[in-house]
Formats: structure tokens, sequence, C-alpha cells
């Protein structure tokens, strides 16, 4: 069975997808340490970052790169925070979100949104993104 990043992708599921290209997608998670809290997962469902073929994680990490500059900028943070974890999802994905301080790393102020409070913040990030 598919996993939920996969449904996603494929557009079974809904999600507020800021980067598309042939071998990554990058989109909001529904539950984030703060707003703009963005995954970035490889088009390949592969479950562990350390099994990733090294093209595809470097490309995984340009696209981390790339958003976590997008979004220091429009949310005016001093950091882009990252990390791997994994054990959510067994599809490898990079949590990459604004961080102003520690405490933007702690998982117990992460909290489920409403769907639609993420609008705002993708709109935002696909703008950044734009060249």
């Amino acid at each position: 069975m598919a996993t939920v990043f996969t449904q996603i992708i494929q557009g079974d599921l809904p999600g507020e997808i800021v980067w598309r290209d042939d071998d990554v997608v990058a989109f909001l998670t529904i539950a984030p340490l703060t707003p703009g809290h963005v995954l970035v997962v490889p088009v390949a469902e592969v479950d562990r970052w350390t099994d990733l073929e090294p093209a595809v994680w470097a490309r995984v990490t340009a696209v981390a790169q790339r958003i976590g500059e997008v979004l220091r900028t429009v949310f005016d943070a001093p950091r882009a925070g990252l990390i791997i974890a994994g054990f959510e999802v067994p599809h490898t994905h990079l949590h990459v979100f604004p961080a102003w301080g520690m405490g933007d790393l702690d998982w117990s102020h992460a909290r489920p949104v409403d769907p639609a409070e993420l609008r705002g913040p993708a709109e935002l990030i696909r703008r950044g993104l734009q060249p």
C-alpha cells in the first residue's frame, strides 16, 4: 500500500504542495512545529534516508536547502530548522521550518491545524520560490 506521502504526491490526498520535480516533492505538514513547516520528500518511496540513491539524496537536500532559505526570508526567521526523524511515515522526509530558537525544535509544540491554515504560508513559500 502506498504511503500517505505517495498518496499526496499522486494527488489521491490533498496537500499544499510548494515544490515538485521528477525526484522531489515538498508540501506543508498538517502538524507544524512553526508556521511554514515543510516536508521535503523524494518521489521514490524509500523508508530510510540512508537507503536513498546518492543522486536522489543530493536532490532532496538541495531542495531542502533552497526551501530553507525561502522560509528564513519570507517568515523573517534567523534560521531554518532541519530534522530527519522518519518514524511517523515509512517514506523518507526532511522537516524544514522557520526557526527563531531551540524551542522551535521541540516536537511537543507540533499541533494539528485546519488545512485552511496552510494556504497562506504555502502561497508565501511558492512566491518565494519563484525565480
